[in-house]
């Protein structure tokens, strides 16, 4: 029965028989491993570089746009308030 790796970002799929060599038909795969605990751990297989990126960026909690405009409005109106004002 053959063996099937799945890239876990864009799910290319490569398979291989039990006679070949996981390193033969892998390379250039990379494979992360996520220890979630005592003796748990997960194992994601990507097929690039590039799918690795996409995947942990993913996996990092975006900052909402709207807490950020609120600084570039803050910022905004400070300049305002000091435009024309000699610095000390």
């Amino acid at each position: 029965m053959p063996k099937a790796f799945i890239c876990h970002s864009c799910g290319e799929r490569v398979e291989f028989s039990p006679e070949k060599r996981p390193c033969e038909v892998l390379s250039g795969w990379l494979t992360v491993s996520h220890w979630k605990g005592l003796g748990a751990v997960e194992q994601y297989n990507f097929c690039s570089f590039t799918c690795l990126k996409r995947w942990a960026d993913a996996q990092v909690p975006k900052i909402p746009e709207v807490f950020l405009k609120a600084f570039e409005r803050k910022r905004d109106k400070k300049r305002k308030a000091t435009r024309g004002k000699i610095q000390p």
